[in-house]
């Protein structure tokens, strides 16, 4: 199984990248997860927000690898506890494909994608902003790994 999150956003403040890092790299060796990391669509004065989450979408719709299951983070998505996570996590390990999980930018992600995903998953009905869901997700990766593994940090 192979873990990919695509996110929008580049060049994350050093808390991001501190914050993500600490939990990637508790996982084990067989429980990788990569993030790929897309532009921003151009935002200012006379941008149209639509064809920024437009163009964000089209590059995050191509790195989604053929057969992925795509699951995306959205304020309007079904909330999953870490025990639902835990059992969601231990399917898709079960199942043996592999997953993309899609973070989107400042306004979100583009209705293309939403339309291409397979779940919608909510982290919290509050707006988060989008550095720090890459931080929250791979938290709850490690987290929901070690309920399947029977390890003391969850408790």
């Amino acid at each position: 199984m192979r873990t990919r999150i695509i996110a929008v956003g580049t060049k994350m403040p050093a808390w991001v990248e501190t914050g993500y890092q600490e939990y990637a790299k508790r996982l084990p060796r067989d429980f990788t997860v990569e993030v790929v990391e897309l532009p921003l669509g151009a935002r200012g004065k006379n941008a149209s927000i639509e064809k920024a989450m437009t163009k964000e979408g089209e590059q995050m719709l191509a790195a989604i690898p053929a057969g992925d299951k795509v699951i995306a983070l959205d304020v309007k998505g079904k909330p999953w506890s870490t025990e639902k996570l835990a059992e969601n996590l231990a399917d898709w390990r079960m199942e043996g494909g592999n997953y993309s999980l899609l973070i989107g930018g400042p306004d979100g992600l583009a209705p293309a994608c939403l339309a291409r995903a397979d779940a919608k998953w909510s982290l919290s009905a509050l707006t988060l902003p989008h550095p720090l869901v890459r931080i929250v997700v791979i938290e709850q990766l490690y987290r929901a790994w070690t309920i399947l593994n029977n390890h003391p940090y969850h408790k």
